[in-house]
């Protein structure tokens, strides 16, 4: 095990809510301070720590996927670039729900609840009220706040924050970040869809064709990720590579060198494109070091884009926006849709990314009506003949050229008013169903 991966090993055995720094990892693990510094922020990548302003670095829980829209109290200082004045050892915790302290007292005590953050002003009763419900505080306007709360918040260690934003400003800046949170919840990476390494069949490097032959006789697979005996994948061998060979033979004579490979914060979307444009069926999953984490198949990539289809949508994207306004026209396999004001540029006409995103969907969605499977563009060519002004209506129609067993070949026409206003012409490989 490297130095690096031992640094990131014993930040991980570490308490979450304890400090960290360069300096004291760099004592504790006998190594350089720049082997440190790059193991932290290696950590940080990974969620393992969080680095605050006028704070420092902390060991933090890891986040769990279906959790990305709790937010920690240590994030909530990022977003309104606030301080802390209390607290220190509750930065950790997650934040549930926010309250805007706007009442009087004995109404706010029914809404300040454990774990949540109180948005107010130079309050002090307020205050006070909400740390000994088991609230954080956060005061707005730049107020300080007496050593008494201070106190109150380091007993019970609930975060006491401060900053210059006005209430109002706070509570869209926290509730933009959680918007954007949900966003990133439904973005699927290779690490939430990968076989992990404990449930994963592989050869080793000084193996011999007949293990092989062995290895496919039990599990029935064809594919398997070579590995040395650091467990690094140094290689692939399928059917193919050993085919005609004797099985005494070392692998490492026959197998693919260098293979492609992903790591777990890999999207899907590129996942997907990538096993398509190269035509592979099996792409192992690393670290850093090149040590295998696990493996993620083609058959798991297009199970998980389906399910993602079936998903109903909780933070919306500007694609999620347009798309979902597409509507079936009047003739067979054409599409409508109303130019909205989001959908436009600084003139007041049809952007020019969202031209090409129509045609996208529209071209997708010619290929699920004819059972043909899911599209990766792979070469898109637009022509843009006329603007097409706010609050008209397009049709768009896509019509099949070609197409074959992986790639197809799209003619898309564009019109507005019946007048021809845009032209593409989209080549696609498909992700069989």
């Amino acid at each position: 095990m490297t130095k690096h991966e031992q640094i990131i090993q014993h930040i991980t055995s570490l308490p979450v809510g304890e400090k960290i720094s360069v300096r004291l990892i760099a004592r504790t693990m006998d190594v350089s301070e720049g082997t440190a510094y790059r193991a932290i922020k290696e950590a940080e990548n990974q969620g393992l720590v969080s680095t605050i302003e006028r704070v420092g670095t902390i060991r933090i829980e890891k986040k769990r996927k279906e959790y990305f829209e709790q937010l920690t109290f240590a994030e909530v200082i990022n977003i309104v670039d606030g301080q802390v004045l209390g607290g220190r050892d509750g930065l950790h915790k997650k934040l549930n729900k926010f309250v805007i302290g706007a009442m009087q007292l004995d109404a706010m005590a029914r809404y300040t609840e454990q774990d949540s953050l109180l948005i107010v002003g130079n309050r002090v009763d307020a205050q006070e009220l909400a740390l000994k419900d088991g609230a954080a505080v956060l005061i707005t306007g730049g107020f300080d706040t007496t050593d008494e709360i201070k106190k109150l918040a380091d007993e019970k260690e609930l975060p006491l924050l401060s900053t210059s934003y006005d209430t109002f400003t706070v509570a869209s800046m926290i509730n933009r970040a959680i918007y954007d949170q949900l966003i990133k919840k439904e973005i699927v990476f290779v690490g939430d869809i990968l076989t992990p390494f404990d449930e994963t069949h592989f050869l080793n490097v000084k193996d011999y064709v007949s293990d092989w032959y062995a290895l496919n006789q039990k599990t029935k697979h064809t594919r398997f990720p070579v590995l040395d005996s650091n467990n690094r994948v140094v290689g692939m061998v399928t059917s193919r590579d050993i085919i005609g060979h004797d099985p005494d033979i070392f692998l490492e004579r026959v197998m693919t060198k260098k293979p492609l490979v992903v790591q777990e914060k890999t999207s899907l979307a590129y996942v997907a494109h990538m096993m398509v444009w190269e035509g592979i069926q099996l792409v192992p999953v690393v670290d850093q070091a090149n040590t295998i984490q696990g493996i993620v198949s083609r058959q798991d990539v297009i199970q998980a884009l389906q399910q993602i289809q079936r998903q109903p949508q909780i933070g919306e994207t500007i694609d999620d926006i347009i798309t979902k306004n597409i509507q079936v026209g009047e003739e067979k396999s054409t599409f409508k849709i109303k130019i909205l004001p989001q959908m436009t540029n600084q003139l007041g006409t049809l952007s020019n990314g969202v031209f090409t995103l129509l045609v996208t969907e529209a071209s997708s969605r010619l290929l699920h009506d004819l059972q043909k499977g899911d599209l990766v563009v792979e070469n898109l060519s637009v022509f843009f003949f006329k603007p097409v002004p706010i609050d008209s209506e397009i049709i768009i129609k896509p019509r099949l050229l070609d197409a074959g067993r992986m790639y197809a070949k799209i003619d898309v026409d564009v019109f507005c008013k019946k007048q021809l206003v845009g032209k593409a012409l989209v080549m696609a490989q498909i992700m069989d169903k």
